[in-house]
């Protein structure tokens, strides 16, 4: 059994239209999803479930908690693709203002920011709460999460932009020489 508590305004997106999000859960990775809507508490009852479906589904939900679409969190239903979650009060500490000021920069205006991150790592990035959650292979997290890293320190966008681009040439240059 495993346990992960889901705020309650996802609740509702977990389970989908008709239970439609809840099935293919279940049905994809052989567990069973127990959900308490009044306490948010989900129950993934991987008894008889391959341990690596049942950790699949976990994060999937995880995913679903922290703002994903469930579109989007199916994608960490394949090989190699994986959750990271970064806490924004590990930068901003107790301060509520500076836990939204930066919110507001990892999401940007209008959400350009976090779109930008998007698209230069290929990572699929959401902001919920106090919360950064990454999905994507390990190279597009590394670079998703470094540059969500950088600005939480108060890096300029532009700096952290630049770095996606920098590392990604370093990685070209790297497998161009055979490594």
């Amino acid at each position: 059994m495993l346990y992960v508590r889901v705020p309650r305004d996802r609740i509702g997106v977990l389970i989908g239209k008709h239970g439609e999000v809840k099935r293919k859960i279940e049905e994809e990775t052989g567990v069973r999803l127990i959900i308490d809507s009044e306490s948010g508490e989900v129950t993934i009852d991987d008894s008889g479930a391959d341990p690596d479906k049942a950790l699949r589904a976990l994060n999937v939900v995880k995913a679903i908690a922290r703002g994903f679409s469930p579109e989007r969190a199916f994608r960490l239903l394949q090989d190699g693709v994986y959750l990271e979650i970064i806490d924004i009060r590990d930068f901003a500490g107790k301060s509520r203002n500076r836990r939204i000021r930066l919110r507001g920069r990892v999401i940007g205006r209008k959400g350009r920011s976090r779109k930008t991150i998007e698209e230069m790592s290929g990572a699929y990035v959401s902001v919920y709460g106090d919360t950064v959650a990454i999905i994507g292979d390990p190279l597009q997290i590394d670079l998703a999460s470094r540059a969500v890293e950088k600005l939480l320190q108060g890096s300029k966008h532009s700096t952290a932009y630049r770095y996606i681009e920098r590392r990604k040439r370093e990685l070209e240059f790297m497998e161009l020489e055979g490594g």
